[in-house]
């Protein structure tokens, strides 16, 4: 594919009036679209993707043009540059690519409906109307849509609507913004309504097929949200409501379209009665996470999409600041330090990474940089060690001279740092640059050498790495005086270690609190040191010893037979962020054992002598006014219980399914995903499984389903996995924006990979056809890398992806993969027999 020309340096688009006429019969629509800009130059082009563009009208005159698909333009040649009226008169279809404008389905009663709505991220506007589809090309819009309307129907868009004529919907003009945050739908909707207190009208929107309580919790939410940024950013919402919308069918998590945020059902709607905690938090820190977007990434746009971290990075981190200051009680960083902070850490150790800021210029190279453990995660943790670095004052008040100086306009990275700086009195930018234009992150090695303490960086690979010699500016936060705010060079000398210990009375650490992107490698005797005043660290400090242990095992830097042994030290911890990465890391040893094998049998055994005590403490049911750490560190002990086939557990999960057969979803959200697996692994029959597979058809519970779709997964039984690959493509049952979920839980299945993996090697031009539009497609690649760990596994995958290295956006995710496995298979064959090992002495 041909690289992208800046369109907007040939033609500056300063107003559109946009006319659509949909129809959701035909799946057809017609357009009129109506541009008054600046010409730089006489030849100029529109971008255009899928229109039949009938006629071009320029300054009232009817001109010849050419469409060159390849570019996805439309070609104009002017008789004189400045001022002119572009007319563009044009048909298309609706897309099934959840791209663009697209049917979303879902049944009412049995009888399916459909509502229509809009993807236009990244370069998607291009398949709805002409016009200059780059961020940099701000204007003001007015839409008007008129489709085939049906009484009681509602349609939305990013402003008010205004007035009705002929069955025409007019909206008001919009401010002045990207084309890729424009957004409509319309359908057959419920609506719950709110405002702030400064009178932005606040709305949820979803389909009948959920019952109205289901909005709740994102209109409290989305309000209070709203209300936070305002005072935290020191900048009003700028648009006259703010609209949060449920597609049904939606590709990606949710899209920031200003005033019209859309969301998949599962980040918007949940059931307020029989919802997990996690989930909760899960869905309130995408609605903050959106919204924080209105400001940061709609009221101010990244130039280009090289500096998408701008948005997305700065988003992450905000919906973290704004939920932990409307809902303390969850102390929602912890989930920050188990989900983004271990996705950043895993994907950036792979050489060949992407940096997060890096150049782009073809399109299909642009959906790839939707790394989320890149771009958004790692991202987020670099933005996380500014606000460490600066306080929090020294932020609010350089953000609100961000917005006040690129408000309705663009911004670089520099500038965010320019505008920081100036606040905290430091050159933020300098610090920063090594973290965002370098790929990967260092380990700082500690250790005593003839009795000086010492510390070095070097960057930390998992797999084989090439060392380029990178260094960065690390914020260390050491808990002794004499370490330096900043560790610029390659080894530093603190002093006389033990002179240092006998002053400062604890063992020595560094990135206390873990809030800076890097891992610490501390010499045995150090690091026996801290795990001897265990009792004395928090959670946080506790969670970060694991996680920085099980990289440095999966780096080969340490033996994970090294790790077996400490496992138990922290399995009584009430804390859930501790049994998080306890548990993950224990779940890492599944590797070292073959499936039904009795080094797998003594792997259960460890797993049900980390986690007896705790079930024994915490049972199977919620208990009145337990701890949020309690709620959640339930579902961790029981499925280690369930892992070892702990007959008590296995009898108990039983019970509870027979006690609710007839009514499922009442089961507990927390543990009714380990109920249904159970029942599937250990009482399968035809009728159990036809049952569950039909609830989940039948379900709009997005949680529910999500539970089902891992229990039917898990079961060994050829038929059944045969009949679920069969349900592959079929959209009715599994929507394309779930499958992936389902491909994971069949591929990670022992009794499924096989016919799984053949599924992908035959089907795969079915689903490059069906979501190869969608950013989030080069992640299927990503699972089977993840699961993955065999030599004959590896030889396959290089034999069926080497041949599409060449498929623009997909280069970089198959290299890396391919490291990924490699790695993953040589520290098998060296660690296997030296784990298996340890496991046995912990049980003996």
């Amino acid at each position: 594919m041909a690289k992208i020309t800046r369109l907007y340096d040939l033609f500056q688009p300063e107003h559109y009036d946009i006319f659509l006429d949909i129809s959701r019969e035909t799946k057809h629509f017609r357009g009129k679209t109506v541009i008054q800009g600046i010409a730089q130059q006489t030849e100029i082009a529109l971008h255009q993707k899928d229109l039949e563009v009938m006629v071009v009208y320029v300054n009232d005159e009817k001109t010849p043009f050419e469409i060159d698909s390849a570019n996805e333009v439309i070609r104009l040649q002017l008789s004189q540059a400045g001022n002119v009226t572009l007319t563009v008169e044009y048909e298309a279809e609706l897309t099934d690519s959840m791209m663009g404008i697209y049917p979303s389905y879902y049944e009412v009663d049995g009888v399916q409906k459909q509502l229509v709505g809009t993807q236009f991220e990244t370069t998607f506007a291009r398949q709805a109307f002409p016009g200059i589809d780059e961020p940099e090309a701000k204007a003001t819009f007015d839409l008007a849509i008129k489709y085939d309307e049906h009484d009681g129907e509602t349609i939305l868009s990013n402003m008010p609507e205004i007035k009705v004529v002929d069955g025409i919907h007019y909206f008001d003009t919009t401010v002045k913004m990207s084309t890729y945050l424009i957004a409509f739908a319309f359908g057959d909707l419920q609506s719950k309504m709110t405002k702030t207190t400064s009178g932005v009208q606040v709305g949820v929107f979803a389909t009948k097929a959920h019952q109205a309580q289901e909005l709740d919790f994102a209109l409290d939410i989305a309000k209070r949200s709203i209300e936070f940024y305002e005072e935290f950013y020191h900048t009003a919402y700028p648009l006259p409501h703010s609209w949060q919308l449920a597609l049904p069918d939606f590709s990606a998590g949710a899209m920031e379209n200003w005033g019209l945020v859309t969301y998949r059902e599962a980040y918007l709607l949940l059931d307020p009665k029989n919802t997990a905690l996690e989930t909760k938090q899960l869905v309130a820190t995408v609605i903050a996470h959106e919204l924080a977007h209105q400001w940061f990434g709609d009221l101010v746009t990244m130039q280009w999409w090289d500096d998408l971290w701008l948005n997305e990075s700065f988003a992450n981190m905000m919906e973290y600041v704004a939920i932990d200051a409307i809902e303390p009680d969850w102390h929602i960083w912890e989930m920050f330090q188990t989900s983004d902070v271990p996705a950043a850490l895993q994907r950036d150790a792979t050489d060949g990474v992407q940096s997060v800021h890096v150049q782009v210029q073809n399109p299909a190279e642009i959906d790839a940089l939707f790394d989320g453990a890149i771009v958004y995660a790692k991202g987020a943790r670099m933005l996380v060690m500014v606000r460490a670095l600066i306080g929090d004052d020294a932020l609010r008040t350089g953000l609100k001279q961000y917005f006040n100086n690129h408000q309705y306009g663009n911004a670089k990275g520099a500038d965010l740092w320019a505008a920081l700086g100036d606040a905290a009195g430091i050159d933020v930018g300098a610090i920063m640059h090594s973290w965002l234009e370098q790929p990967g992150y260092p380990v700082v090695n500690v250790e005593v050498v003839d009795g000086q303490l010492t510390i070095s960086q070097q960057q930390f690979f998992i797999g084989e790495g090439q060392n380029a010699g990178r260094q960065w500016q690390i914020p260390l936060k050491g808990n002794y005086e004499v370490v330096p705010q900043i560790l610029d060079q390659p080894t530093l000398s603190l002093g006389d270690y033990q002179q240092l210990r006998n002053e400062n009375g604890q063992p020595f650490r560094l990135n206390v609190g873990n809030e800076s992107h890097f891992i610490v490698h501390y010499a045995k005797d150090l690091l026996a040191d801290i795990l001897g005043a265990l009792d004395q660290l928090g959670a946080i400090d506790q969670l970060q010893i694991l996680q920085d242990l099980r990289l440095l095992a999966e780096g080969n830097q340490i033996s994970y037979a090294e790790i077996v042994p400490l496992l138990e030290k922290f399995a009584d911890s009430s804390s859930a962020v501790v049994n998080d990465v306890l548990y993950r890391l224990a779940g890492d040893l599944k590797k070292f054992v073959q499936p039904d094998s009795e080094e797998e049998a003594n792997l259960q055994k460890l797993f049900n002598q980390l986690s007896a005590k705790q079930v024994q403490r915490l049972g199977w049911k919620p208990r009145a006014a337990e701890s949020n750490d309690d709620q959640l560190t339930r579902p961790y002990v029981l499925g280690a219980e369930l892992y070892a086939k702990n007959p008590e557990a296995i009898l108990a999960a039983h019970e509870l399914f027979e006690q609710n057969q007839n009514q499922l979803s009442n089961l507990s959200a927390d543990i009714r995903s380990h109920v249904l697996s159970n029942e599937v692994k250990n009482f399968n029959n035809e009728r159990l499984f036809n049952q569950l597979m039909e609830q989940y058809r039948q379900s709009t519970d997005p949680s529910y389903k999500a539970d089902l779709s891992r229990a039917l997964t898990a079961t060994t039984d050829e038929k059944q996995i045969k009949a679920i690959i069969e349900k592959f493509e079929d959209a009715s049952t599994i929507k394309p924006q779930d499958l992936r979920a389902w491909f994971r839980g069949l591929l990670a299945n022992a009794k499924g990979q096989q016919l799984t993996w053949d599924w992908i090697r035959n089907d795969w031009k079915w689903l490059e056809d069906t979501v190869g539009g969608d950013m989030e497609f080069n992640t299927f690649i990503t699972v089977i890398a993840n699961i993955f760990r065999t030599p004959a596994r590896l030889e396959e995958f290089k034999a069926f992806f080497e041949p599409k290295l060449q498929t623009p956006g997909l280069t970089r995710e198959i290299t890396m993969d391919i490291k990924v496995i490699e790695g993953r298979v040589k520290l098998i064959q060296a660690e296997k027999a030296a784990v298996n090992t340890a496991i046995e002495k912990i049980i003996a």
